[in-house]
């Protein structure tokens, strides 16, 4: 076989392997990423149950490096302490080497299958759940089928003087092997892939033991550098750190002992075909054993090294929008919803300063508004820049995390139009009057201040329903909505009656009782821009409702339900 082509075969069998171990990554990511997500978090009050969760979530992905990602954009964002997030690490290191462990038996015969069932699951079914589970049966007889080709293209080139030369200059220099797998391992994002390539070439006895051993420590490190590179603040960068330190320490420590350990390996596995996977479960459940018992001292001295940045005194600049959990779709959806959050606080304070201006009628009171508006536009603008950047970087054919998008996508253009009616609006035009010497009776802005009170209740429920799409808060509140427009028709007829105590008390006619009309227009225009936010807000419960009517169409026809008409002709109607 010429050495052209035996590079190219290489060349393509890496490729297919790492194209299945992304194939089974995206698929149980999109299948069930909300879920693993969920656990993640529920899991994370002890360093044992994190340790676990980790591993477990791990040898569902296929990769640490996505598990590194989830984990350290919920470290960023402050939902999760440094402390568990070390030992979910450890774990995913942990689970990384077991992934190595399964696929390293013969167990190639099912590849074919793997790869064909795979297939009719995801070209015959209906629903997103099947199709992602055909998605990861496909990536991993893809791995598997790689694994073989590998093995059979790497026998016969044993002997072959070039590839003899480079090994003999792996063989004399550890530290060369240990930079090379690192460079390879960061290159391909998969430390799963390089463990099971140098255990490939080690059982066809390309690479010698010790030399075989000494790739293993560098594809450990490299796994590391991903999640690194991509995070983007210090405190999303302790970590990614954490675990290169961590890895690291057990490099240098165990790199000098290298012949040792082969021999011992050897002696124990009695050959070579297991040494190197099982060398790297050795060393990642050394490192779990060192460094669970301290990652609390170990958290405390990577929050030394990188302290809190001061906060930034730009409000909208987005805190949570990490470019790193762009890799996953439920992590970076629940970034976009974080900062949705923070506009709704905003637009909280704008609401509450607006009442204060009415309340004194303090033209200075209201020049903070424009500014918060402008902070609420610059952070809309980022999230919406976000949520491109996540269905640029994952397809989102998952229906529940298509619709997040949309629910996200909704909640800040209504927050937005909220901030510019209250700003633009509502303030520009009460400035104006109160600088024509127009001002509100004590009746007046009572009434104002309740229905204040009630659009700042709504906001709150609002996000609520948000966060959670409950349908009781729903319905609490379109209520709401009715009750709103009670407020509205009281104020008016306050308006209305003060009008006319005003212009009888006065006995004004003509043109003397413009002043008095002027004033109580003031209050109808303010009740109408008030009535037009909570019109945005009560959108956040239809909202709600035709994402319920969707998801029981989908899951209808996802189980083979019956259509909506009956065999009888009759319309049916979903139960709500």
């Amino acid at each position: 076989m010429s050495g052209t082509r035996v590079i190219v075969e290489l060349s393509g069998q890496v490729g297919l392997l790492l194209w299945g171990t992304h194939m089974v990554t995206t698929g149980v990511q999109r299948g069930w990423g909300t879920r693993l997500r969920q656990q993640l978090e529920r899991n994370l009050g002890h360093r044992w149950r994190a340790f676990f969760t980790g591993l477990g979530m791990t040898t569902l992905l296929q990769s640490s490096t996505a598990t590194g990602l989830m984990a350290m954009s919920f470290t960023a964002a402050g939902v999760i302490a440094l402390a568990p997030a070390l030992a979910v690490m450890l774990g995913a290191n942990v689970g990384t080497a077991l992934i190595a462990q399964v696929l390293s038996l013969n167990v190639s015969v099912l590849a074919a299958p793997l790869v064909l069932i795979g297939v009719l699951v995801f070209r015959w079914s209906q629903g997103s759940g099947f199709k992602n589970v055909g998605r990861a049966a496909i990536g991993l007889g893809l791995m598997l089928m790689a694994l073989a080709g590998l093995q059979h293209t790497l026998a016969p080139v044993e002997n072959t003087p070039v590839l003899r030369s480079i090994l003999q200059a792996i063989a004399a220099d550890p530290v060369l092997a240990i930079a090379l797998a690192f460079v390879l391992t960061w290159g391909c994002h998969s430390s799963v892939a390089i463990v099971l390539l140098v255990s490939s070439l080690c059982a066809s006895h390309v690479v010698g033991a010790s030399e075989s051993l000494a790739l293993v420590l560098g594809a450990n490190l490299g796994g590391t550098m991903p999640p690194l590179v991509h995070a983007s603040t210090a405190v999303a960068r302790r970590l990614p750190l954490g675990n290169l330190l961590v890895r690291l320490t057990g490099v240098i420590l165990i790199a000098p002992w290298l012949p040792e350990v082969a021999r011992l390996l050897q002696q124990v596995t009695g050959s070579d075909t297991r040494l190197v996977v099982d060398f790297h479960l050795a060393f990642n459940l050394l490192l779990a054993a060192v460094f669970l018992p301290v990652v609390s001292n170990f958290s405390k001295v990577l929050i030394r090294w990188l302290p809190d940045p001061p906060q930034p005194t730009d409000p909208g600049r987005p805190l949570y929008l990490e470019s790193a959990a762009l890799d996953s779709a439920s992590v970076a959806l629940a970034n976009a919803t974080r900062e949705t959050l923070r506009m709704a606080d905003m637009l909280g304070k704008m609401l509450k300063d607006a009442l204060d201006v009415f309340r004194t009628g303090d033209r200075e009171s209201a020049t903070e508004i424009p500014a918060i508006d402008a902070a609420i536009r610059q952070l809309g603008s980022g999230i919406r820049g976000y949520l491109v950047a996540i269905g640029s970087e994952q397809t989102l054919d998952d229906a529940q995390e298509g619709a997040r998008l949309q629910e996200i996508h909704s909640a800040v253009i209504n927050i937005e139009h909220v901030s510019d009616i209250v700003a633009n609006g509502l303030m520009d035009f009460t400035v104006k009057e109160l600088k024509r010497g127009q001002s509100l009776s004590a009746e007046e802005v009572a009434a104002i201040a309740a229905m204040h009170a009630e659009l700042l209740e709504s906001l709150n429920l609002a996000m609520a329903i948000f966060l959670h799409g409950d349908p009781a808060d729903a319905q609490r509140l379109l209520e709401r909505k009715a009750r709103f427009r009670q407020m509205e028709a009281d104020a008016t007829a306050i308006s209305m009656r003060l009008l006319r105590d005003a212009s009888a008390a006065s006995r004004l006619s003509g043109d003397e009782a413009l002043p008095v009309a002027d004033g109580s227009g003031l209050l109808l225009r303010i009740v109408r821009d008030l009535r037009r936010v909570h019109s945005h807000l009560a959108t956040f419960a239809h909202r709600s409702s035709d994402q319920r009517q969707h998801r029981w169409r989908k899951q209808a026809t996802e189980h083979g339900a019956p259509n909506a008409t009956d065999t009888g002709g009759k319309r049916r109607s979903p139960r709500r």
